[in-house]
């Protein structure tokens, strides 16, 4: 198990076993989440949601109108 410890100025360092794990570069941000048990949750933020553009590509010859796919107005 890591550890580390929060400096006066609540400042801490990621151990370089998790930095390596997470392929964390210096200017990669961390989500922090803190959940009602207490638990805390650090996720390192590697992707930006721009990252995913051109990931799905539309299926050949199946085109479907605006108007078809809000049926309900």
């Amino acid at each position: 198990m890591a550890e580390s410890s929060i400096t006066a100025k609540g400042q801490t360092t990621v151990p370089a076993d998790i930095r390596a794990l997470v392929h964390a570069v210096p200017g990669t941000r961390l989500v922090w989440s803190a959940m009602p048990d207490g638990t805390i949750i650090v996720r390192a933020k590697t992707q930006s949601v721009l990252d995913l553009a051109g990931m799905l590509k539309a299926p050949k010859g199946k085109r479907i109108r605006v108007e078809d796919m809000n049926p309900w107005r």
